[in-house]
């Protein structure tokens, strides 16, 4: 369940930064939505799954509150899950 949890964390990871972009984009002269709104519903779908296999694997992985409340964190701030895969779910 570990190497699925880093892989939601690397899709969830890389899908909220081409969200970042495309927020970004949808504001500059020109812009448009249509990018947010196609990678909104795959981003918060991988949100939900990063949160639910975290809940799901922390007693495998006998996170302390800590450590747990950093790796929930870390799905809400802008490279957060690679930092948690680095310094936490590399075997």
């Amino acid at each position: 369940m570990l190497k699925t949890f880093r892989i939601v964390a690397l899709l969830e990871g890389v899908s909220y930064l081409l969200l970042m972009g495309a927020s970004v984009y949808k504001r500059l002269p020109g812009g448009d939505d249509a990018f947010v709104k196609l990678l909104g519903y795959p981003h918060g779908f991988l949100f939900v799954l990063y949160i639910l296999i975290a809940f799901l694997i922390k007693p495998d992985q006998k996170w302390s509150s800590k450590v747990f409340g950093i790796i929930l964190l870390a799905s809400i701030l802008p490279f957060g899950t690679f930092y948690i895969d680095k310094k936490y779910l590399k075997a």
